[in-house]
């Protein structure tokens, strides 16, 4: 008898063992009624616990916001964006956007306690107000996961649109927000059904005949953050001008965009603007320039929002009780490219998560009186034990998304207009094409930028040193400089940096395609195109080679890349009425003039991500961009074929 005994309870043990572990059960049930959002940096209620997603560090840490202490640094996946904690505060929610999962945090056991399988570089993140649901943006994917959260399962996935990335949940919890990096626009979530029920595109800024007036197209919305009182919302973004030729001053301007949650239609007469509702005067009574706005607080009265510029490095405080316009612009925030704010529950205190330099600013905000004004606590709180990027590799990616004029050892940009961040979103694309004095180009993206042969979409550069053209021409830095002789060491070893950066391969890894079978491999309509890419189309003849391109092949007769041999550009018929012969520039001592005949090769890898395409951005698809090679092959392909071969260049990796 006491045998079976023993043996029935060896038995319920192992039963129990099998089953799973209960990971997203919470002890007591809690359900929250205030609005939240996606962030990469979090306090809990009681406002004594911080959490921070240290980007590229792949690591969260724990921060006692009383002792200014860190309590621990818990390792995650790759490149941690955002996280979100449960309503009990039991569970953290990490998107590791690399590693394509959700990494949840057991805060009481400070360590990663299971894992959830999202589609392509989820984003943002944010759990129901009754903890029961996750909702994860997938940003490559274009959809929205939603998992439950009791079987640790995805029971649905909404598709969205082009790269869907912050959420904001509303306090009663039925609609969900999700905005689209690059195409501005919002998608409404009814969290009872989980459709989408509303779309809300933001307006362009109208043009104005002066120029240097902020004017443009609504891109790269980096946040969206639902006010205290729930009736509105704000988000921070660019405004790019597109119908004038780039220049620092013209080009791309900061903006806050507001929404009417009520209506779910954007208020545009609300919308803060430089030179308008952000037009702060310095001691020379001229506006301070401010660039690339990322995220915002709000008192909790609502009294006062308060918004990071993560280009510029500094906090715009806004009185929304009294005409909602900037009333104080805090310079220099402590630390680098700040990209993340919270607020301390009595609204006494601003913390500041800076993205490069891995650390925590904490400013003062005075209190919610419209004539207090916010001051910068002294000295930094460090976030990690160790940084996973070189030193090198590290200032690079500083410079490469800081406008502080102030910072390096010559400035980066003119008056803090702009960073290279602010037409390579978040180091890639920004979907638009600028004028230039060579015609219309497409912002290209940076993946693989280093391993491709010749720079520009004509070729005419073969040195990263030679992207001194780009800061003296369109961003406005570097000016004292002569771009014909060789760089003082300091300013040389700048552009060192940023191609360490560039050059380094967690930088940019080449997108996985959302156009493969589920296992990876390629769809049967794309292994038709493989084969007609490498034969009957003769694709390979330019898209050749690991990179699928042969700007590699110009070099010179000591195998050093060259703008001097021309032998791999080509004319296949895709110039733009608008392109411009070019005598060269003073870089390359003018040996590397360019007629709109001369287009270097693409690499085609990853290409699926980077619409729209050719030099001046004028094919839409790919499609599009393969029926406009004016060459014998296209001529003899059928439609059939030709959508084959898109199908296989959309699944390029």
């Amino acid at each position: 008898m006491k045998r079976y005994l023993f043996i029935g309870i060896l038995l319920l043990l192992w039963l129990t063992g099998c089953q799973a572990s209960p990971v997203f059960e919470s002890e007591k049930k809690v359900v929250r009624h205030y609005p939240v959002h996606s962030d990469n940096i979090a306090m809990n209620q009681k406002g004594d616990t911080l959490y921070i997603a240290n980007i590229d560090v792949n690591s969260v840490t724990i921060l006692n916001a009383k002792t200014k202490k860190k309590e621990a640094e818990i390792p995650v996946g790759k490149e941690p964006r955002q996280l979100a904690l449960s309503p009990d505060e039991q569970w953290l929610y990490v998107s590791c956007m690399h590693d394509d999962r959700v990494d949840v945090i057991s805060l009481k056991e400070k360590k990663v306690v299971d894992h959830l399988k999202t589609g392509i570089e989820p984003f943002g993140l944010v759990t129901s107000q009754d903890g029961k649901t996750l909702y994860v943006a997938n940003y490559r994917s274009g959809t929205l996961s939603v998992f439950d959260l009791a079987a640790g399962k995805e029971k649905k996935e909404i598709s969205i649109g082009d790269r869907p990335r912050a959420l904001a949940l509303t306090a009663d919890g039925k609609k969900l927000y999700v905005t689209e990096y690059l195409d501005a626009k919002i998608s409404v979530i009814d969290t009872k059904t989980n459709r989408v029920i509303k779309e809300i595109a933001l307006a362009p800024s109208p043009d104005q005949a002066d120029r240097k007036k902020s004017q443009g197209i609504p891109n790269t919305l980096e946040q969206i953050v639902i006010a205290p009182d729930g009736k509105k919302a704000y988000v921070p973004h660019l405004l790019t001008n597109i119908d004038t030729p780039i220049n620092f001053e013209e080009t791309v301007f900061p903006a806050i965009s507001v929404i009417d949650l009520e209506k779910d239609e954007e208020l545009t007469d609300e919308r803060k603007e430089l030179f308008a509702e952000i037009n702060v005067s310095d001691v020379k009574n001229e506006t301070i320039i401010v660039s690339n706005p990322y995220d915002i607080a709000f008192q909790p009265d609502g009294s006062k929002a308060y918004a990071i510029m993560s280009g510029s490095e500094d906090l715009v405080v806004f009185d929304l009780q009294r005409g909602g316009n900037a009333t104080q612009i805090l310079r220099r925030i402590e630390g680098n490219n700040p990209r993340g704010i919270v607020i301390s529950p009595d609204g006494k205190t601003l913390f500041v998560h800076n993205a490069m330099s891995h650390d925590l600013a904490m400013i003062q905000t005075g209190g919610k009186s419209p004539y207090a004004k916010a001051k910068a606590v002294k000295g930094t709180i460090r976030l990690i034990a160790k940084d996973s990027l070189s030193p090198l590799v590290r200032e690079g990616k500083t410079i490469f998304y800081s406008a502080n004029s102030d910072e390096f050892a010559t400035n980066i940009t003119g008056n803090n207009w702009m960073s290279c961040a602010s037409c390579h979103s978040d180091g890639d694309i920004n979907k638009l094409t600028l004028l230039t004095p060579k015609g219309p180009r497409n912002v290209p993206s940076n993946i693989l930028a280093t391993k491709t042969g010749l720079f520009m979409w004509d070729g005419s550069r073969d040195d990263f040193t030679d992207y001194i053209h780009t800061v003296q021409n369109e961003m406005g830095g570097m000016m004292n400089l002569d771009p014909g002789k060789p760089l003082p060491p300091k300013v040389q070893h700048m552009y060192d940096a940023i191609l360490a950066y560039l050059n380094d391969p967690n930088s940019f890894p080449v997108p996985k395609s959302p156009y493969r079978n589920q296992d990876g491999s390629l769809t049967a309509k794309a292994k038709e195109g493989e084969k007609l890419f490498n034969g009957k189309g003769n694709c390979l003849s330019c898209h050749g080679g690991e990179y699928f391109t042969d700007s590699t092949k110009a070099v010179d007769a000591k195998g050093n890349l060259t703008t001097a041999n021309t032998d791999y550009l080509h004319d296949i018929g895709t110039a733009n009425p608008q392109d411009k012969s070019s005598k060269g520039d003073a870089r390359a001592h003018f040996t590397n003039p360019r007629t709109p005949k001369q287009w270097d090769t693409p690499t085609l890898r990853g290409v699926w991500a980077t619409a729209p395409y050719l030099h001046d951005g004028s094919a839409k698809t790919i499609e599009e961009a393969i029926e406009r090679h004016q060459t014998k092959e296209v001529e003899t392909l059928t439609p059939g074929e030709i959508a084959a071969i898109a199908e296989y260049v959309r699944s390029i990796e």
